[in-house]
């Protein structure tokens, strides 16, 4: 496919600073269109403040983009995990060299495919206004609308580019069909006759947040394991989806997983490494109130190896300190066996068990999952259980991620 990101080429390494969100809407309430007739009144929500309900952390700029996708409408499909009667979205040009202008923005519960459940498509608007110039490097946050947003369900966040805008921020790793059309602005569309291509990304959209009766957020930061690598696509069988599920809307789950994600250096498509995009993609996301930390696998398995485990835990100490800084409880998952992955030996299986050592028993975090244990053969701990294998040796599959969110104690979070 042509002209629209479908899959994860592997660039240049990208460095970013941190990204600037422009909350243009100034009115704590914006009736975008009409209340549905189940919508719950004003008053009903007075108690509950804004959740995020889904996220995917903005990774790289889409290859060979220079001049953006001029005249392209992109509906992307997200799911949702705890649910509102209204509802926001945060459109990124993190990786952008140049000004986004997005020209018209929705957002609809999805039916099936590219087609909006009748009644409920909704133009977003950005301080009043339904076109907003994104600048290079920043995010923008959307006035409310109304619309009821159900827990575990798909939406539809449709942007349309009327312009050239330089590369195209996006998450590579989707596991989610989403759709596009070159032939202009159909965002409003509801059938969604119009959007004849598919793509495998998430395109401009990183977060939407729901105001209703959940709790609080978990964050899940990780790399592709969190991310759902090798899942099925488009049955939300990430763990992060799973742990979602037992949660049943109680608390909003945002998924802040990247595929080849690493602690300590940047990585092309992979996304700035995890202490440089913890602001953007953890702290600044409203009323975190508990992280998941899974990530250092790749710090030991990709090249350049880290042998030593000693900076992998500087990296934790550091995301542990930060996140408890803005009072935010920290759990730690132990990494997950990979032996028989092709790059597997003895050196770094002992970094990998000098870290787990630290993760559980250092004391500096609020809870510890062990995700190690979860998933391990008993009768060759050092490698995953066949049934959780998803073939390769190193990530699981989906009934691998489920043993990974049934390992989480609800308790603490």
């Amino acid at each position: 496919m042509t002209g629209i990101a479908a899959a994860a080429p592997r660039g240049g390494a990208h460095s970013v600073s941190m990204k600037r969100i422009l909350t243009l809407g100034t009115a704590a309430v914006l009736a975008l269109g009409a209340v549905t007739a189940s919508g719950s009144a004003e008053g009903d929500l007075a108690a509950h403040g804004w959740v995020g309900t889904w996220a995917a952390s903005p990774a790289a700029a889409v290859a060979n983009t220079p001049q953006g996708y001029p005249n392209y409408s992109i509906r992307n499909v997200v799911h949702t995990s705890a649910g509102g009667n209204q509802a926001r979205a945060r459109l990124s040009n993190t990786f952008g060299t140049a000004p986004l202008t997005l020209g018209h923005v929705t957002l609809a519960v999805a039916a099936d495919g590219p087609r909006a459940a009748s009644g409920t498509m909704r133009t977003l608007t950005f301080g009043g206004q339904s076109t907003v110039v994104v600048p290079p490097g920043a995010e923008v946050l959307s006035d409310p609308a109304w619309l009821r947003v159900p827990a575990d369900a798909d939406l539809l966040v449709t942007t349309y580019v009327p312009t050239p805008s330089g590369p195209v921020t996006y998450h590579p790793l989707a596991q989610q069909t989403s759709y596009f059309t070159r032939a202009g602005d159909f965002a409003g569309e509801e059938s969604g006759a119009s959007f004849t291509e598919q793509t495998a990304v998430w395109h401009y959209v990183s977060e939407v947040d729901v105001r209703g009766p959940a709790r609080g957020i978990v964050v899940t930061l990780g790399d592709s394991i969190t991310d759902g690598a090798h899942s099925t696509p488009g049955a939300n069988r990430r763990w992060p989806d799973r742990l979602s599920d037992r949660l049943h809307g109680q608390l909003g789950v945002l998924n802040a997983g990247i595929s080849g994600n690493r602690l300590l250096l940047d990585g092309g498509t992979a996304g700035r490494n995890a202490l440089a995009r913890l602001a953007d993609d953890v702290l600044t996301s409203g009323d975190v109130r508990t992280l998941i930390v899974l990530e250092g696998i790749n710090d030991i398995q990709q090249n350049p190896h880290q042998t030593d485990p000693a900076m992998i835990v500087s990296a934790l100490r550091q995301i542990v300190a930060q996140a408890k800084a803005q009072g935010i409880r920290v759990i730690g998952g132990t990494l997950t066996p990979f032996k028989g992955w092709k790059v597997y030996d003895p050196t770094l299986e002992k970094t990998r068990q000098a870290v787990n050592s630290f993760i559980r028993t250092s004391g500096i975090y609020d809870g510890v999952v062990d995700f190690d244990a979860a998933v391990r053969d008993p009768a060759d701990p050092l490698a995953m259980l066949p049934a959780y294998d998803s073939g390769d040796h190193l990530h699981p599959n989906d009934a691998g991620y489920q043993r990974m969110a049934d390992a989480v104690p609800l308790t603490l979070l």
